[in-house]
């Protein structure tokens, strides 16, 4: 029985779907946090005071925030896997520029350039697992994907110090490039193509929620520097607001809304979503800040301070799992 599951046709498409997203997944998280422990050293190479070094997360974060709607709704339309294999595409050729970035500011539009693919990658790793596993073994599987999310959050503030200690900073992203690489053709090759049930792109709605979460995060991001009174965050977090009040008028109006608003009055989909709001808004606000403090106050090694986060920032892999197995017992 357990060779004919492995050699069945049908049975290696889930396998495949998970090994596949989960790599990219675990690629792309990593992203987000492996950079925070390779700071100072980045610094020391390329110069740039303390608000470079917080663009270089900050521009990852900014487009991410930004285009993760939108690359959901490219995937709904235009294919899943298409667009998972050209998320790809975008965010391997944005580590190979952050690598060979010359100055802090190619660095920069790198990052923002690898937020983009990661935006287009993440959501779709979400949808082509949802859509591979039956409903029954669904909540085994999104567990599984939760895990490997908080792994790659457990251990990139570790990574980046091994490989800051071990080699030099520019390796934190070769080291996506040959995985990149290899990625998209097997995911060509194995994943199969699924559409959404829209048959038309959401303008509308695609540039009023981009626009708007571009004010809000653009204002959170530039308040700690300029002052949270100041005009710019001021009117940046206004005008986003407004953006995003026109967003939620336009999704209820159109017949084929990007995110419909009747999921909202669902109490799990709502709750889950705060939560998870209040988890990595905690997460990735404070690794930024420690850091800093474990290299720059304390004097310790980048590879020291990666191990002095990981406590923290392994408990997501650990418990993930097993909600995702509570969950197929009891309930979501």
């Amino acid at each position: 029985m357990f060779t004919h599951f492995m050699t069945s046709p049908r049975a290696l498409s889930p396998l495949w779907t998970f090994a596949i997203v989960s790599v990219a997944l675990f690629m792309v998280v990593l992203d987000n946090l492996v950079v925070t422990t390779a700071l100072p050293a980045i610094r020391a190479d390329l110069g740039g005071g303390l608000q470079a070094l917080e663009w270089t997360v900050n521009a990852y974060t900014l487009t991410f925030a930004v285009l993760l709607l939108t690359g959901a709704a490219l995937g709904d339309r235009f294919g899943r896997r298409r667009m998972f294999v050209a998320g790809l595409g975008v965010f391997t050729l944005a580590s190979a520029a952050a690598a060979l970035a010359p100055s802090t500011g190619a660095l920069i539009a790198a990052r923002a350039l690898q937020g983009a693919g990661a935006a287009i990658v993440t959501p779709l790793t979400l949808t082509l697992l949802s859509t591979a596993f039956p409903a029954e073994k669904r909540g085994l599987a999104l567990g599984a994907w939760s895990g490997i999310s908080g792994l790659a959050v457990a251990i990139g503030p570790l990574v980046g110090g091994a490989v800051v200690d071990g080699i030099s900073w520019h390796w934190i992203f070769w080291l996506n490039v040959p995985i990149g690489i290899a990625l998209a053709p097997l995911a060509s090759a194995r994943l199969a193509e699924s559409h959404g049930p829209a048959d038309r792109l959401d303008l509308p709605g695609l540039a009023l929620g981009g626009l708007g979460l571009l004010g809000i995060v653009y204002g959170i991001i530039r308040g700690a520097e300029l002052g949270w009174t100041s005009s710019t965050v001021l009117s940046s977090g206004i005008a986003g607001v407004l953006l995003v009040a026109a967003f939620v008028a336009w999704e209820l109006r159109t017949p084929t809304p990007m995110l419909p608003m009747r999921f909202f009055r669902s109490r799990a989909f709502s709750a889950a979503n705060g939560v998870s709001l209040a988890m990595y808004f905690g997460v990735f606000g404070s690794i930024f800040l420690l850091a800093q403090f474990f290299q720059v106050t304390q004097g310790l090694s980048p590879l020291e301070a990666g191990l002095r986060t990981l406590p923290w920032t392994a408990m997501p892999m650990l418990v993930a799992p097993v909600a995702g197995l509570l969950s197929d017992r009891i309930g979501s």
